[in-house]
């Protein structure tokens, strides 16, 4: 039998979570065949073999537009269809709470009906791989349910279950946790909180953590490292459309953004991440040289890990 733990020979990296990649925005509505087809090319070019766009919080009809203009430039490009493995649906069932919420915008979020979640799926042509969501949202057990029976991935993010919670949308089908450690308000009990409660739920839940040193700290991301292990933890960019340009300032959507050397992406007054512009070769450094992993614990991160979770090979 086949080592399935292995990722194929010559694969290159798996990002579970792009928002956009060199200028090109995944969730302008006047979003190009030829700019997916750029930001595809340049991902290849870094180092990227699989991908999945990823589409956030917006009024549900314009979830359903983004996400049927993406799967209609796929099926003619062969270039967006290799890399574009399928797509990742991160709201609009998130949680509504300042801190929590993140920077998806309120006036999208919705409770989870298995409407508008079949509505989703629908538009994503059997192209939804994650689908991240609040648990603790009235509704979101049925939901979970709903996406597990159709072989969706159900990832928890931008919310605060209880670990009752938690673990009750784990047995409805939940199994991952969207970029841990954020998502969330910067000040949390000191004990009791969301990061800790997935951490003590690791053995059951992939974990994705951005590691660009602020989104997670350094030391922080260390430290959830060992606690939750190598078996289960997948390193993602969550990258947003300046990524792979360098920094500067740019414009994209409705925000003005600065990206520093680190490649981070903050608003001109520093008050508040936007995202990040990280890609995954850097994302790979930060992880050998500023946490310490081997480089063989890095490529499981960032190139068998999210194949694995997903079902996906080269």
């Amino acid at each position: 039998m086949a080592n399935t733990d292995a990722a194929p020979a010559g694969a290159g990296y798996c990002d579970l979570q792009v928002n956009g990649y060199y200028g090109v925005d995944f969730q302008q509505d006047d979003l190009t065949a030829e700019q997916l087809h750029l930001a595809c090319a340049r991902m290849e070019a870094d180092g990227v073999s699989a991908l999945l766009a990823t589409i956030v919080t917006a009024p549900l009809d314009k979830m359903v537009e983004r996400l049927r203009r993406i799967v209609s430039y796929r099926e003619r490009d062969p270039l967006v269809s290799r890399l574009v493995v399928g797509l990742h649906i991160e709201g609009p069932f998130i949680s509504p709470e300042d801190g929590y919420r993140g920077a998806h915008l309120r006036a999208g979020v919705i409770p989870p009906t298995p409407d508008a979640a079949r509505a989703l799926l629908d538009a994503a042509g059997g192209l939804a791989r994650i689908v991240t969501l609040a648990p603790e949202m009235p509704g979101a057990v049925e939901v979970i349910s709903l996406l597990a029976r159709a072989g969706v991935r159900v990832s928890a993010g931008h919310c605060n279950p209880s670990l009752a919670q938690l673990e009750a949308a784990i047995h409805a089908g939940l199994s991952m946790f969207t970029h841990l450690g954020n998502g969330c308000p910067m000040v949390m009990h000191r004990h009791d909180n969301i990061v800790q409660r997935a951490l003590s739920l690791s053995d059951r839940l992939w974990l994705m953590f951005i590691a660009d040193g602020a989104h997670v700290a350094f030391p922080a991301l260390r430290n959830y490292l060992r606690a939750a292990g190598m078996e289960r933890t997948i390193v993602v960019t969550d990258c947003v459309t300046p990524a792979g340009k360098g920094p500067g300032r740019y414009k994209f959507a409705h925000w003005e953004a600065d990206v520093g050397e680190d490649l981070v992406v903050m608003a001109p007054d520093r008050s508040h991440l936007i995202g990040s512009a990280l890609d995954m070769r850097r994302a790979v450094a930060n992880l050998v040289e500023r946490v310490g992993l081997r480089p063989a614990e890095a490529h499981r991160l960032t190139v068998t890990n999210p194949r694995r979770a997903i079902g996906v090979g080269a």
